[in-house]
């Protein structure tokens, strides 16, 4: 090998270590040799040479035994894309001059603006004023006094009802303290709730004012009754002026928050108060990384995922995405010479041409937004223990690793410094995960540190995120490049002529019966698409997943020399297709493949025998390449798949099947597909439902610019093969199929979704007896409809530094619900419930720990056999799920007057995609627990919420009889307030308020 091999070698090896490049040992530095030269499956050139060729061009420096790599201290940048951009600190900074703006294309999408009436403009002002101004508005003044029973603190009165249906009074009590005659004009409260009443003795109104003389004193009585728990809030103006002609009117307001609740909702409150999370400022410091130990590779791993190179980004990329693509001063030369060409990359139509570089800048704004979200888990101040088993690895408390929050896998690295130490240069210590339990991690330091820890010791813990699976993503867009999978990726159209479809004996009788599905599998098996993708368009409890498996097994019957690769973005939906295979297919012909990293014991027991779970070494293993290829059937996730386009010839797969295709970014997605599906010979078959989830995104630049599309939404939202025909109304059947018939829900629960999101296509089909089982459940609020909407007026919370929300009321009426169906459960033709017969959906983690907290606190809930399989969790936790009875608890509500079309911001519900999922779980059962009110602004929620009262399948607050919403309007527009503004500008946009901020 020549020295400018050696020396590329070489410069690849210093990319690989990243952050980790400092100062080590030879024998330090040759062991992080030998992980690069695994990871990128080489085997020259040797370690004495690559240093050699690195010494003799100065990229190392050697002293006292000490290897010193790029010896210059690294300032660690990090760049939060959420955070708004510094304002220029003068009108005439770089970038002001309107011409030189980037267009609105490039900008972050707003909301529109209604049309806005004068009164509903002149209301919006006095909002805005009610909330700017709320100290000086809460101010006695004027020489009056306004006190009141129970008391104001801050100007707002907190009180808790005793019990529920018994009248509460709050008394305010007026008075004059001043010198001269004042008029009190008039009164009223800012609310839209019916849950009080007002009364004095006098009747004061603007038309029967009444005056108060120097000392005078007049009561104002507010008669609550609450007839639910939860929280009732109004806001109280009251309207003065001195008794003078032509004298100019002053108000004062008082805040008032009536709660009704319950010990459980008491013991669930926040724990502190709420303090923001603090972003910690990064200062550079010079460090020494000191290596630690990696975990043991088996003996061989003859399959590896060739030859990766790091794609790093950069370093004006994280400037621009810093300013949002915007011309500031703060940008480097570097970033403002580079300013357009990256807007106009981002703005271009996604298409051959510009694949990859498109693809890879947006991959590069979302690596860079997960290295500043990764850090919101750091730990300061932690201790560690040795392990009883293994004293080399010390083991780390990592509270919520397993549910991912954060993400930890085995061979990611954590970077430890010592608490207090502040002395540079500062040692920092990688640790590298060997195991991944509960709620801990088993990390592998050096000797170094090892020798000096005790138990006693505290440590500051950084994580950081793999690169793996965006590097495997990188080098997937650049193959679908080089071996030209245009027609795949942007089909036009070249289809196979129409022929009639063969006649299949189905392995899955029941599939014989509908027609769709029937339909799918033979354009499958006939390559009536290709060279395009065929797609699987299946709505929830279509039979999606078994179409596929019929397709693979009618494949492999059809041609015995055919080779399928059967990927999904999780490990579940993997798991599922092999156990649906092997139902029908001989196991030996399937292969689960697994990541080294996978746990074990999370793997169904009856796949270890047909994985690469290797007894001896206890531990995944990857096979030889030519054993693989004796499969009929590889199933794997798609980034595992990578490890197989780094190994195996173009076209041996001559299918590859994609499941759940809408939930991967397209990158992710051509993993399997690039370097491994033939353009011309092969046929790719994605499944999945673009109404549901798509992928988790960190970068909202990248979802902006179309990162969080998925190839099977783009292909279905951009290509007119994936369309409708205008003329018929139908798909064209050789490339998509729509599945029509759902065997999940009953009728009731499926009709909105259906309504909004297919077409009213879908049909009913699940069993008569599951989806009718809870029909005569004697807590609906009708017979016949198993459908529960109970709205409550609670009241959204959040503690500690969580930025996450929380709403106790609407925890207690799930837990009622809960009691009540263990109270009733096997009874009066009811079925016996098990947990894992019932999930509980919620968009806010904080709700679902509290959930999850108060489910061990009730004790008719101990009736059930195995609590802990009563699953809770995030909608996207619950995607491709079902279970017999759902609970959804949206949790937003406002303790607010008044709140107008968007300006309450409803968070994670504001998604339609999200709400699909939520509602369509059920098979039997659903109930969704929230504010009417505030669900009522968003058009997709307040559409399930009129279908529930039109079908009498209401319960809980009566919103109906609260104020409507003009009528709030007329009273915000008659409120005599002082709406001189400082800002005209702020007017425009004085609906999309958001209170939290």
């Amino acid at each position: 090998m020549s020295s400018e091999e050696t020396l590329e070698s070489g410069l690849d090896f210093i990319d690989f270590l990243g952050d980790n490049r400092s100062s080590c040992t030879r024998k330090e530095l040759e062991r992080s040799y030998a992980r690069f030269k695994n990871s990128e499956g080489i085997e020259d050139p040797p370690f004495s040479d690559v240093l050699d060729a690195l010494q003799e061009f100065k990229k190392v420096n050697i002293k006292k035994g000490i290897i010193y790599i790029d010896a210059i201290p690294q300032v660690r940048v990090f760049c939060d894309q959420w955070r708004r951009p510094r304002a220029p600190q003068s009108p005439h900074s770089p970038g002001s001059d309107p011409q030189n703006a980037p267009s609105s294309s490039s900008a972050p999408s707003t909301p529109v603006a209604p049309v806005l009436t004068p009164k509903r403009k002149l209301a919006t002002k006095v909002l805005r004023k009610l909330k700017q101004n709320r100290k000086e508005l809460t101010a006695d003044k004027g020489g009056i006094e306004i006190t009141s029973d129970p008391a104001a603190t801050d100007g707002k009165v907190h009180f808790t009802v005793p019990r529920l249906k018994e009248l509460f009074l709050l008394r305010f009590r007026i008075v004059n303290k001043g010198t001269k005659c004042i008029q009190f004009n008039s009164y009223t409260a800012l609310s839209n709730l019916s849950c009080f009443t007002l009364e004095d003795e006098r009747r004061v109104t603007s038309a029967s004012p009444l005056v108060l003389s120097p000392g005078e004193s007049y009561e104002v009585v507010v008669r609550y009754m609450l007839n639910h728990y939860g929280y009732f809030p109004a806001t109280m103006y009251f309207e003065f002026s001195p008794d003078l002609p032509g004298s100019v009117s002053f108000c004062i307001v008082r805040e008032m928050e009536a709660a009704a609740r319950t010990p459980l909702a008491v013991e669930l409150g926040p724990v502190s108060p709420y303090k923001p999370f603090r972003t910690v400022t990064y200062k550079p410091v010079r460090n020494v990384t000191v290596e630690g130990v990696f975990p043991e590779k088996s003996s061989a791993q003859p399959l590896t995922a060739g030859r990766l190179v790091n794609y790093n980004y950069s370093h004006y990329l994280k400037d621009l995405a810093k300013q949002r693509m915007e011309d500031s001063e703060y940008l480097s030369p570097a970033a403002r010479q580079q300013l357009e060409s990256v807007k106009d990359l981002l703005k271009s139509p996604l298409k051959m041409k510009t694949y990859a570089d498109r693809f890879h800048l947006l991959l590069h704004l979302e690596e860079i937004q997960m290295e500043v979200d990764i850090r919101k888990y750091d730990l300061h101040n932690q201790t560690m223990t040795q392990d009883k088993d293994i004293p080399k690895l010390l083991t780390l408390r990592v509270p919520g690793v397993a549910e991912n929050r954060p993400s930890v896998q085995r061979e990611d690295c954590l970077r430890v410094t010592k608490s207090g130490d502040t002395v540079q240069p500062i040692t920092v210590y990688n640790g590298y995960v060997h195991r991944v339990e509960l709620d801990s991690v088993k990390l592998g330091f050096s000797k170094r540190l090892l020798q000096d820890f005790n138990s006693n010791m505290k440590f500051n813990v950084e994580f950081t995120i793999s690169r793996y699976s965006l590097k495997l993503q990188h080098r997937a867009v650049d193959l679908a490049v080089k071996h030209k999978l245009e027609e795949v990726l942007f089909p036009s159209g070249a289809a196979e002529p129409i022929l009639p479809m063969p006649k299949l004996r189905m392995f899955n009788h029941k599939l014989e019966n509908n027609p769709e599905q029937c339909a799918a599998v033979q354009r499958i098996v006939a390559g009536s698409s290709k060279p395009a993708p065929h797609l699987v368009f299946g709505p929830p409890g279509t039979g999606k997943t078994i179409t596929l498996v019929e397709a693979m097994n009618q494949v492999s019957r059809a041609d015995t020399s055919a080779c399928i690769l059967a990927c999904a973005p999780s490990n579940s939906a993997c798991d599922l297709l092999c156990e649906r295979l092997m139902e029908d297919m001989e196991p030996h012909k399937i292969y689960r493949m697994y990541a080294i990293s996978r746990d074990p014991r999370t793997v169904p027991k009856n796949l270890l025998k047909y994985c690469n779970w290797d007894e001896t070494q206890d531990k995944f293993v990857f096979p030889e390449r030519e054993k693989l290829m004796k499969y009929t059937i590889i199933v794997t996730t798609l980034v595992t798949a990578g490890r197989l386009s780094g190994a195996f010839p173009v076209g041996h797969f001559t299918h590859v099947f994609l499941d759940e295709g809408g939930q991967a970014v397209e990158p992710e997605c051509v993993i399997a597909i690039a370097g491994l599906l033939s353009a011309e010979r092969g046929q790719l078959v994605l499944a999945g439902d673009p109404k549901q989830l798509g992928p988790i995104l960190r970068s909202p630049i990248a979802e902006e610019h179309g990162f969080g599309l998925s190839l099977l939404e783009r292909l279905m939202r951009h290509n007119t093969l994936y369309q409708k025909s205008k003329e018929s109304g139908h798909f064209d059947t050789r490339f998509v199929t729509k599945l029509l018939r759902n065997y999940r829900s009953h009728a009731a629960i499926l009709k909105i979704p259906n309504k909004l999101f297919y077409e009213n296509e879908l049909q009913v089909f699940a069993d008569q007896w599951e989806r009718e089982a809870y029909c005569n459940w004697k807590h609906l609020p009708k017979k016949g409809f198993p459908l529960i909407f109970h709205g409550v007026m609670g009241k959204d919370e959040r503690e500690a530094n969580s930025p996450s929300f929380f709403n106790v009321s609407e925890i207690q009426v799930l837990v009622d619900y809960l009691t009540k169906l263990m109270e009733t459960q096997g009874k009066n033709g009811l079925p016996k419930l098990s947990a894992e017969d019932i999930g509980i959906i919620s968009p806010y983690r904080k709700q679902v720990e509290k959930i999850q907290r108060a489910l061990k606190s009730v004790p008719a809930l101990k009736k059930l056999s195995d609590l802990k399989k009563l699953q809770v969790g995030s909608v996207e936790e619950f995607q491709g799920q079902e279970r017999k009875i759902i609970m959804v608890s949206t949790v937003r509500s406002s303790v607010n007057y008044v709140k107008m079309d968007k300006d309450f911001n409803i968070g994670f519900l504001d998604n339609e995609k999200r709400f699909n999922v939520a509602l369509t779980r059920a098979r039997s059962l659903l109930i969704v627990v929230g504010n009417p009110v505030i669900l009522n602004k968003d058009s997709t929620w307040k559409e399930f919420i009129s279908y529930c009262v039109k079908e009498e399948g209401y319960t809980g607050f009566d919103f109906e009889d609260a104020e409507g919403e003009d009528d709030i309007v007329s009273k915000l527009a008659n409120l005599k307030i002082n709406l001189d503004s400082d800002n005209p500008a702020e007017e425009e946009s004085a609906l999309h308020l958001d209170p939290e901020h």
